[in-house]
């Protein structure tokens, strides 16, 4: 009997499918844009409790912008480095913008917003009042970055946890702003990355309701794995069958 010839996709198929198995993992891979959080979809009709801690970010919103507006105009007038200049310009336009969309929430809530920046906030706004050329750049830099910083988990918090849709919305539109003007103030060249403060430790874990398998976490992290199997066997395990595959084909096809 005529043996029959082994089909050649067939052998290709079952080369490239035992290269790919052996090959090791990790292989980089480009990075993926950011993405951008979309407006759309987001209702704003008042609709739904707000909280106490709603009505506390609807107020931190407007005192953002009563002293971060004034921030930007000093730096128009005082800072001699054009850069700084166009910063200042920028955060405190944008900061008109966020204010006229913070009082319009504050107005369909039903809550009152302040008219004059809290204590820290003056005491600040003097800082740079006292300060001249370099110096104030690194004032106006390093405060404005700092109190950025500070309402970002605020601005999460409200986003995961409101129940009402305008407050949803205006943290929504907060967060777009803030990481915006984050950028903008590191685009200056001038913050001190290595004199930041360390983020506090992070707290041990709770046990939840289901168990936690510490072994299976860890191997994951450094990543080897399921415990007490080695990816190297798992390749060759997968590679065996698929060469005995490949044989049964052979001897299928020989057979007729």
């Amino acid at each position: 009997m005529k043996s029959a010839r082994i089909p050649r996709w067939l052998t290709g198929a079952a080369a490239v499918m035992l290269a790919f198995l052996l090959t090791p993992a990790g292989v980089a891979r480009a990075d993926e844009p950011v993405p951008v959080p979309p407006n759309t979809g987001l209702t704003d009709t008042a609709k739904g409790t707000v909280s106490a801690a709603d009505r506390d970010f609807v107020i931190k919103v407007r005192l953002a912008g009563l002293w971060e507006i004034p921030a930007g105009n000093m730096a128009q007038e005082k800072s001699d480095d054009p850069n700084v200049v166009k910063i200042g310009r920028s955060i405190a336009q944008q900061h008109v913008a966020l204010d006229n969309l913070d009082r319009a929430a504050a107005k369909k809530l039903g809550i009152e917003l302040p008219n004059q920046p809290n204590g820290d906030q003056l005491g600040w706004l003097n800082e740079m009042e006292n300060a001249e050329g370099a110096q104030f750049d690194q004032i106006f830099i390093d405060r404005l970055r700092a109190a950025h910083g500070k309402i970002f988990p605020a601005i999460g918090t409200i986003r995961a946890t409101t129940r009402n849709d305008t407050v949803r919305k205006l943290a929504q539109q907060a967060n777009q702003f803030v990481m915006t003007h984050m950028t903008l103030l590191e685009s200056s060249g001038i913050v001190d990355y290595a004199a930041l403060p360390t983020a506090a430790a992070p707290t041990a874990g709770q046990k939840g309701p289901v168990p936690i398998d510490n072994q299976m976490i860890a191997a994951a992290a450094s990543g080897g794995g399921v415990p007490g199997l080695s990816n190297t066997v798992i390749l060759l395990v997968l590679a065996a069958a698929l060469v005995v595959g490949v044989i049964t084909t052979m001897r299928i096809f020989r057979a007729r």
